[in-house]
């Protein structure tokens, strides 16, 4: 049985800058903070009665945490079933590697193949309910196709710009939901600056990675996820592919929050985050490392992990703050490790994962041989994606 949410569920009060804290209305369209131009961070006042089991019956979707979602009528949901992915354990691997507790939470099998699907059905449900007609995103693949597809279930116009190389699965799948579809030379950020240009006139809404407060609320649902799951008891580890790095800063948000609503102790220790890399663009790790002060002139290559090509991540300050609190590391995958890691997970566990999910395996086995992971620690993967949609890149490459 499933419970029918009743409108104005949502406990949304208010959006903050993620610098300086000034508050903002959730009231009216918003893009990145004027007094600082970083991300805004929705913000909720949510009742003492709203308990673990509230959640008892309610379907099998992210939308079962609509009390800490910003969607305030139902009416404006634009949903095709995302969430509530499976965490599946990996037995194989960790009886070859060493590793006495792994797993790996599949996002590959949400609504068109990816994680993105989340934060896509939420910022497009949201812009929804607030008069916007269209929306334009620069992608590396994933995030065009999601919001091309959750602008049809909406009846909106959907404006994509993504780098010619982006492999064919992805270009066509946003014809087939009726996106107009720019292509360019380049990686994402060349993308944003044509989306810019599009876009001059300002009638269609970004919804670039962070550029809305509303795409990472539905990247949080992860961590309500993992925590729910695993009986709320969490790993001791995270691994997390990091490009925009939205979902890395969602379920670090989603952990505090759970402190808040008393669903977690207050004194619990919280998973260390690692957020992965692909050696051809890793500005967050040059910058955690102290290579340079920060990744805003920062230049990538391509990589077979297209998700993972985003040079100059306007998350990074978030993402760097969830490194530190966490005590947790970032770390850099080749493209041959991704590509050893794809057949590892394809031939021991029978998981075709996109290649962003198998830098993150090829992560977890780096560390552990380093020291930094220990055997006994509870680890979890994030996958991100399927690999049907990575064909053309990696074709013919199954063989060491």
């Amino acid at each position: 049985m499933t419970t029918t949410f009743a409108t104005s569920l949502s406990t949304l009060s208010r959006l903050t800058c993620s610098k300086c804290g000034q508050p903002y209305p959730y009231s009216i369209l918003q893009r990145v903070s004027d007094c600082c131009g970083m991300p805004l961070l929705a913000q909720y006042d949510i009742p003492s009665s709203f308990s673990k089991e509230s959640l008892k019956g309610r379907e099998g979707t992210m939308w079962r945490y609509q009390e800490l979602l910003p969607v305030l009528d139902e009416r404006f949901k634009v949903s095709l079933g995302e969430g509530f992915t499976p965490i599946l354990e990996l037995k194989n691997l960790a009886e070859m590697y060493g590793f006495e507790h792994l797993v790996l939470k599949d996002e590959g099998q949400n609504p068109t193949g990816s994680f993105k699907a989340r934060g896509l059905s939420m910022a497009i449900s949201k812009a929804l309910e607030l008069g916007v007609e269209g929306c334009i995103i620069p992608t590396a693949g994933n995030a065009g196709v999601a919001m091309a597809a959750y602008c049809a279930k909406a009846n909106m116009s959907a404006v994509v710009v993504m780098p010619r190389h982006t492999p064919k699965a992805f270009k066509e799948e946003c014809y087939w939901y009726g996106a107009e579809v720019h292509l360019l030379d380049g990686l994402i950020n060349d993308c944003a600056a044509q989306a810019r240009t599009l876009n001059k006139d300002g009638h269609l809404l970004d919804v670039s990675t962070l550029k809305e407060p509303y795409r990472l609320e539905g990247k949080k649902t992860m961590g309500y996820e993992i925590a729910e799951q695993g009986q709320w008891q969490l790993p001791d580890v995270i691994l997390y592919p990091a490009g925009g790095g939205t979902g890395l800063i969602g379920i670090w948000k989603a952990f505090k929050e759970m402190i808040a609503l008393g669903w977690l102790d207050k004194d619990v220790r919280l998973p260390r985050m690692v957020a992965v890399q692909a050696q051809n663009c890793k500005p967050l790790v040059d910058t955690f490392e102290g290579v340079q002060e920060n990744s805003q002139h920062y230049n990538g290559l391509p990589t077979i992990a297209n998700g993972l090509a985003v040079p100059r991540p306007l998350g990074e300050p978030l993402m760097l703050q969830v490194l530190q609190e966490s005590g947790g590391t970032a770390i850099a995958i080749t493209e041959d490790e991704m590509l050893e890691g794809l057949r590892e997970l394809g031939q021991k566990e029978g998981l075709f994962v996109a290649p962003e999910g198998a830098a993150v395996w090829m992560a977890a086995r780096k560390l552990l041989a380093s020291g930094w992971l220990h055997a006994e620690e509870k680890v979890l993967l994030l996958n991100t994606g399927s690999a049907q949609k990575y064909l053309e890149n990696i074709e013919g490459r199954y063989l060491g």
